[in-house]
């Protein structure tokens, strides 16, 4: 589920953490943009669009310095080898369900939804309704800058999630653990203690920014 940085080959011996000050790099995520611009206040992002082959090529043309996109997104279609570095969850956190494969079928379906077992993954199911709880709690959306990691460890799931202002000055971020039978909950309990902690002020001037 993690983010990945993709670099220009002139930066292959950098980490994000190493590139130099005022180097561009491409996102069209605002959650991946506040994370970042936290971390590295002295790097420029730019918005970047298009699928997966129109980016890369922006980046390789030398549009960008480095671009972030999503690991399974990269492997999934064979280009695995382009992931420069993992980005870890103490610098961006993922996407709400990023990197898991849903399927749906008719509600109801007894027969359909039996069948389905076969292949359901039930870990990557409750860490999914963890954090969906999560998003839904905060009433956020794929705009919003939110993020979540979830880890599952024996029988105890742990769910961290933030909420950033869209400049990155503003971050707020918890951690809450539990039974994996018990996601949604989870999921509530850490929505409810971020806007504790502000997370609502934060939302409120990002829903009428994206107003505008």
């Amino acid at each position: 589920p993690a983010d990945a940085l993709v670099v220009h080959e002139k930066h292959k011996d950098k980490q994000l953490d190493t590139l130099p000050e005022g180097a561009v790099v491409g996102t069209s995520s605002l959650r991946r943009l506040a994370q970042l611009r936290h971390h590295y206040p002295h790097l420029e992002f730019k918005d970047i669009r298009g699928n997966l082959n129109t980016r890369l090529a922006k980046l390789d043309e030398g549009n960008y310095d480095a671009i972030i996109l999503a690991v399974a997104g990269l492997q999934r279609l064979g280009m695995g080898d382009r992931v420069h570095q993992i980005i870890p969850a103490e610098v961006s956190l993922h996407a709400v369900g990023q990197g898991a494969l849903g399927i749906e079928c008719r509600e109801g379906d007894t027969e359909i939804l039996e069948l389905l077992k076969a292949i359901e993954d039930v870990p990557t199911t409750q860490r999914c309704l963890a954090e969906r709880a999560f998003l839904r709690t905060l009433e956020g959306g794929c705009q919003v800058p939110i993020g979540v990691n979830t880890t599952i460890e024996g029988d105890r799931l742990t769910l961290t999630g933030m909420v950033a202002s869209l400049d990155g000055k503003q971050l707020v971020k918890d951690s809450v653990s539990g039974s994996p039978a018990d996601a949604e909950t989870l999921g509530v309990n850490l929505a409810n203690r971020l806007r504790e902690q502000g997370a609502t002020e934060i939302l409120e001037v990002i829903f009428r920014e994206i107003a505008r």
